[in-house]
């Protein structure tokens, strides 16, 4: 999964000489924890967050009046609180590399740049959770069920046929990487909603001839 596919193109930048003051009404008018920071052709020189800015926002215990506590945040320029030289990632890498970027970094979000370091979108968490809600499939409902299975070649195969014979219509299968001494793993797998009858033939089916760890329903679809 390409980052291209995912990141939000029309991305909010601010250049480095405007104020806090400003960065911070664009955050709150337009709904954004992040602005990435970019010079005049566009280029990446920095990433400002909210966090970034109450950090740099004096204490609500200042003796600071109103007059000189605004002219205070006007002075503060984006430059002077700014993240320099942060983490970005190219559109054509992969939805995975943001994910482990962003976890190890601790941070919620990678600007997106081109090959001339030019801002092009931005990817953050929230696209990550998406991910994975579009592609297990989740908002449209179905049955998961875990299994056991063998990390030997071609492990799989007969769940498939086992599944296509009970009239099974797969939505998703993920599992999870293991380490090459391990002779089993999970997999999980989701199918769409069957009339109960059929549906209870197919849960007995599959205890009987595989390792069933669970099966589960997610009624996302229902409250949304």
């Amino acid at each position: 999964m390409l980052v291209a596919n995912w990141m939000t193109k029309d991305v909010v930048t601010i250049t480095p000489d405007r104020s806090m003051m400003k960065a911070s009404k664009i955050m709150k008018d337009k709904s954004i924890s992040r602005v990435p920071v970019v010079d005049d052709e566009g280029r990446i020189v920095g990433i400002i967050s909210d966090r970034d800015i109450k950090d740099a926002s004096p204490s609500k215990a200042t003796t600071l009046d109103m007059h000189e506590l605004y002219y205070l945040l006007s002075e503060i320029k984006i430059q002077d609180i700014m993240t320099k030289k942060p983490m970005t990632i190219r559109s054509d890498e992969t939805v995975e590399k943001a994910a482990v970027l962003m976890l190890e970094g601790n941070f919620g979000g990678l600007p997106v740049v081109d090959e001339n370091n030019v801002v092009v979108g931005i990817i953050t968490d929230t696209d990550i959770f998406k991910v994975l809600v579009e592609i297990t499939g989740v908002y449209e409902g179905g049955e998961q069920v875990c299994l056991k299975v063998s990390t030997e070649t071609g492990s799989l195969a007969p769940v498939l046929d086992f599944l296509k014979a009970n009239n099974a219509r797969i939505m998703n299968i993920m599992t999870h990487n293991v380490s090459e001494n391990e002779s089993s793993k999970d997999v999980y797998i989701r199918i769409r909603e069957m009339e109960k009858p059929e549906f209870k033939r197919l849960q007995e089916g599959m205890a009987e001839k595989f390792e069933v760890q669970y099966w589960t329903k997610d009624p996302v679809h229902t409250v949304l």
